[in-house]
C-alpha cells in the first residue's frame, strides 16, 4: 500500500511540472489562451496581437513563461489576478409576532464575507522582446468580499387588557468583511531587451497590489414593540455591527537583464 501510495505521489509531481512545449504559439486579435494541465509555458516564438490575453493557471500557485522571442501588440495581458471573494449572506429576519402579548423572533447573524485569493506567482524569461503597444502582467490579489447584513428584528405581538404588548425581536450581527489577496511576486529577466525599468509604466505595466479589503456588514435593526391598551412592549435591540477585512500585501517585482 505504501508502495503503490507513493508512485501515485509521483505521477501526480511529474503531471504538475510537465512543460507545455511549443515551438510558436501566435495569438490572434482578442483572442485568449489558457495554461492548463501545467504550470510552465515553454515557447520558442510567442506573438500576441492586438487585446490579446494569456491566462496563467490558478491552480498552481508559481508559474513560468519562457520565451526565446516576444513579439507584443496592442493592449495585450497576461492575467494571474487572483479571485474576488464571495458576498456574506444577509441574516434572516426574525419572525413577525402575530400571536398577542408575544415577543417578535430574533434575526440571525450576516455571513461572513470570503477571502480574496491571492494572485499568481510568475516568471518570464525571455531571450528577445519587442514591445509595438503595450504589455500589462496583471497578477493582483483578488478583493476581499463584504459581511453580510444582519437580519431584522421580529416584530412584537399587539397586548391586551391583560398583558402588555410584546417586544421586538434583536436584530442580527453584521458579518465580518474578508480580507484581499495578497499580490503575486513577479520576476521578469530579458536576456536582449531595452532597460526594463525604462519601459515601465511606460510599454510595460506590471501590477502586484494586494486586493483591496472588505467591509463590515450592517446590523440588524431591532424589530418594533407590540402596542397595548395598557403597556405597550419594548422595542428590540440593534445587532453588532461585523469587522472590516484586511487588505492583501503587495507582491514583489524583480526586473532583470541577462
Amino acid at each position: 500500500m505504501r508502495t503503490l501510495s507513493l508512485i501515485v505521489l509521483s505521477l501526480f509531481s511529474l503531471a504538475v511540472s510537465a512543460q507545455i512545449r511549443l515551438e510558436k504559439l501566435e495569438l490572434s486579435a482578442k483572442q485568449s489562451f489558457k495554461i492548463t494541465g501545467s504550470d510552465i509555458l515553454v515557447v520558442d516564438t510567442l506573438i500576441m496581437r492586438d487585446s490579446s490575453r494569456i491566462y496563467l493557471n490558478p491552480s498552481i500557485k508559481e508559474n513560468v513563461i519562457n520565451a526565446k522571442v516576444l513579439i507584443v501588440g496592442k493592449g495585450c495581458v497576461i492575467d494571474g489576478r487572483g479571485q474576488k471573494g464571495t458576498k456574506g449572506t444577509m441574516g434572516q429576519a426574525g419572525n413577525r409576532q402575530n400571536a398577542p402579548c408575544s415577543a417578535g423572533g430574533d434575526g440571525t447573524n450576516g455571513a461572513n464575507g470570503t477571502n480574496g485569493k491571492d494572485g499568481i506567482n510568475l516568471s518570464l524569461y525571455i531571450g528577445s522582446l519587442k514591445i509595438n503597444g503595450t504589455l500589462t502582467i496583471d497578477l493582483n490579489g483578488g478583493d476581499g468580499a463584504d459581511g453580510g447584513r444582519g437580519g431584522k428584528g421580529g416584530d412584537g405581538g399587539a397586548g391586551t387588557r391583560v398583558c402588555r404588548g410584546g417586544n421586538g425581536g434583536k436584530g442580527g450581527n453584521g458579518g465580518n468583511g474578508s480580507n484581499g489577496g495578497n499580490g503575486g511576486k513577479m520576476v521578469v529577466s530579458c536576456k536582449n531587451c531595452s532597460d526594463l525599468y525604462l519601459l515601465q509604466n511606460h510599454q510595460l505595466f506590471l501590477k502586484t497590489y494586494g486586493g483591496f479589503a472588505g467591509s463590515a456588514g450592517d446590523f440588524g435593526s431591532g424589530g418594533y414593540a407590540g402596542l397595548g391598551p395598557k403597556l405597550d412592549g419594548k422595542n428590540g435591540t440593534r445587532g453588532q455591527p461585523g469587522q472590516n477585512g484586511t487588505a492583501g500585501k503587495t507582491g514583489i517585482i524583480s526586473l532583470e537583464k541577462n
